[in-house]
């Protein structure tokens, strides 16, 4: 395997002094670029994720043409359902919809934990496709959904502000709840250990709807499960979670051993550092929504957000996904401030 000529990203999360602060987007290799445009017109969305040539082009995207530190799997975090037995449908601009939810003990017993070599193996293909064609530029990012938040698409059947079909479920069904998240966590487990041993050298758990839940039910339905995928996978590669709007739980995930922890931007991160302790690298945290500002603008906030972080244990990042109609120049812009700062 290729030695990294880039390892920054590496390097920030094992404690290592950096010459500068590394950054890469989250959505990076996906809708707002014009490439990625031209194959989503021409394949439908599980064809470009279960086809390793095409997921391969995509995550290779922003590699070249944004100059991000690192690149990420093109892929969906509803591949572990998918994996589990459910269908899964993706309609462009309308979200996913899983037709037959589980709300059953007889739901669950349609569904089993996958053989991530197996049922999974198109994206360890891609995983080693991508490597090769990165040839050690950058690291590569593998990635899954926490168990809460593929509970909420699983139970819910499609995508939702509040979830509550989700957390009905939790509520009146509690132990069946915790047999689906417990399921979901070993598929979860075998995928990311599968993942980092094809090649991806960190992986990022996205709770996308941690943010949800309050401190308790965190603490019940979403952070166990955190753990266990962290204590399972934190000895192969580096792991970074990112439970959006769960700040309130920064100093629990912290004490997971998870050597990064991503932030959105509704926290400063003087009160993240204050939460996390100092121990774990923070990822984040700039409002995507701000790269539609003008550029000077964007330069200016970004180099405030830097020293706001303080140049240290830090992995510049959007607080979410880039959006659909940010110009690839203002995404550009938002690296290379990065890249040029100086502490």
């Amino acid at each position: 395997m290729s030695t990294l000529q880039n390892d920054l990203i590496l390097r920030t999360l094992r404690g290592e002094p950096t010459e500068r602060t590394p950054v890469w987007m989250m959505r990076q290799a996906g809708r707002y670029l014009p490439d990625y445009v031209k194959l989503r017109n021409q394949y439908s969305f599980f064809e470009r994720v279960q086809t390793p040539e095409l997921a391969t082009a995509i995550t290779l995207q922003p590699v070249d043409q944004v100059g991000v530190d690192a690149a990420i799997l093109f892929s969906d975090i509803l591949v572990i359902p998918q994996a589990m037995g459910m269908e899964v449908q993706l309609v462009e601009s309308q979200g996913p919809l899983l037709p037959q939810p589980i709300r059953s003990e007889k739901d669950l017993d349609r569904l089993h934990v996958p053989d991530a070599d197996g049922e999974l193996g198109y994206v360890l293909d891609a995983i080693r496709m991508i490597k090769g064609e990165l040839n050690g530029r950058v690291p590569l990012i593998g990635f899954a959904g926490a168990p809460w938040t593929l509970l909420c698409y699983m139970v819910q059947g499609k995508g939702s502000k509040t979830f509550d079909e989700a957390k009905i479920f939790c509520y009146t069904q509690p132990a069946l709840a915790h047999r689906l998240l417990q399921m979901i966590t070993d598929a979860t487990i075998g995928y990311l250990r599968a993942q980092a041993l094809s090649g991806a050298d960190l992986v990022q758990i996205f709770d996308s709807w941690g943010g949800l839940l309050g401190p308790d039910d965190f603490h019940t339905w979403s952070l166990p499960y955190i753990r266990q995928i962290v204590a399972a996978v934190k000895d192969i590669c580096p792991v970074i979670v990112f439970a959006k709007g769960a700040w309130h739980s920064l100093d629990a995930m912290a004490a997971t051993g998870a050597h990064g922890l991503g932030i959105d931007w509704c926290i400063s991160p003087a009160m993240a550092r204050g939460l996390a302790g100092d121990k774990v690298v923070l990822q984040g945290n700039y409002d995507p929504a701000h790269l539609l500002n003008p550029i000077p603008v964007i330069q200016k906030e970004v180099r405030a957000m830097l020293a706001a972080f303080g140049g240290r244990a830090h992995i510049a990042n959007l607080g979410h996904g880039i959006l659909p109609n940010v110009p690839v120049d203002h995404a550009k812009a938002f690296v290379e401030t990065v890249q040029s700062w100086k502490a």
